[in-house]
């Protein structure tokens, strides 16, 4: 690990050095590439020099221990020992998590959808709290939010909402809210007061070129058609509905959700991808690869990921285990989900060092 972190170290004190280069300065694309990459290497970085000093401090009080004869110093160099032990636990503990592979995906933006499932009305209303709940998210990571396609619920909400969001890591703090999301409350329309349960579905789709897994552009055929609005209203005069087919398994994705041809190849290319790459970790996934990938689902539509329960205001997401996997909801609920997605994350990290 040590010589893992030396070389990344090495890695840091380049990038800074490019980073002050004026060349870098004048080129606004290596620029930002190389900023990029500068602060995804700032937290090992600062861990690692916390690690360090701990391991030095240690040291120091061990020496006092072995060479002092005078019972105060050595029980004061005992005393340091004992607190700086599980901070060196602690520390190697996150060194660790920090250096565990990242899934290439992660730094990817997304398509993000909501659905309104079983419910109705309130179903439609629990995707526009969704929406709502995502959005303040969204904003408090600073990234760029655009709506695709929206379809409004009949009383408010939604039936769906599409969007595209970009930023840093954004795949890799969404890729966990794909699934079926659960709500257990009283309905406004509900007259005598029961609870009702109903539920929307998220999918994340990264939004990634036939390169990243190896596509051939020649194995994918591309039609366009005319796409209309719902119900056949606000039919489009331009052909800006796309379908890709995949030639040698089959598989075709399209998309009508934008007016815009361009958004349209963007959004039917991330599902081809994920259909095909899904199809080959089925194929490729040892049981351990299995195991994991049950902890933090396959983003299948069918999977209930998460209960949002009104009455006790709580949010329970049942893939995470004990005490860590209740939340409070009204915090949740108004975009609060670092701690969620922090856990979610962890529980990911421990299982791929588990498989290690």
């Amino acid at each position: 690990m040590l010589d893992k972190l030396q070389a990344i170290r090495e890695k840091y004190l380049h990038l800074e050095e490019q980073l002050a280069d004026p060349s870098t300065v004048a080129d606004m694309e290596k620029s930002k590439r190389v900023n990029k990459e500068y602060r995804k290497l700032q937290p090992i970085i600062e861990a690692y020099a916390k690690y360090e000093r701990v391991l030095r401090d240690l040291k120091g009080a061990e020496a006092v221990l072995q060479s002092e004869s005078d019972p105060e110093m050595r029980e004061m160099a005992r005393e340091e020992i004992d607190t700086l032990d599980p901070e060196r636990e602690t520390l190697e503990a996150t060194l660790k998590t920090l250096l565990t592979p990242r899934d290439p995906e992660d730094e990817k933006d997304v398509i993000f959808e909501i659905r309104s499932g079983t419910g109705g009305d309130e179903a439609a209303l629990f995707a526009g709290d969704l929406y709502r709940m995502y959005n303040h998210y969204f904003d408090e990571q600073g990234w760029e939010v655009e709506v695709l396609d929206e379809n409004p619920g009949t009383v408010g909400g939604f039936a769906k909402i599409v969007l595209e969001v970009s930023g840093e890591n954004v795949y890799g703090k969404l890729k966990f809210e794909s699934g079926a999301h659960r709500v257990q409350r009283v309905p406004d329309t509900e007259a005598k007061g029961r609870v009702h349960t109903s539920a929307a579905t998220v999918a994340v789709l990264p939004i990634m070129e036939p390169e990243d897994i190896n596509i051939r552009k020649e194995d994918i055929r591309t039609d366009v058609f005319r796409a209309s609005g719902a119900g056949g209203q606000h039919v489009n005069r331009t052909e800006s509905g796309v379908r890709f087919t995949h030639l040698p398994t089959g598989v075709v994705a399209e998309s009508t959700e934008s007016r815009s041809q361009h958004k349209n190849r963007e959004i039917a290319m991330g599902r081809l991808i994920q259909q095909i790459r899904e199809a080959q970790i089925q194929k490729e996934a040892s049981a351990l690869a299995s195991a994991r990938k049950s902890l933090v689902g396959t983003g299948d539509r069918s999977e209930k990921i998460r209960t949002y329960n009104w009455p006790q205001n709580r949010v329970t997401d049942h893939r995470l285990e004990g005490d860590n996997k209740n939340f409070n909801l009204d915090k949740i609920i108004e975009g609060d989900l670092a701690p969620l997605i922090e856990a979610l994350t962890i529980a990911d990290n421990a299982a791929k060092l588990q498989e290690g």
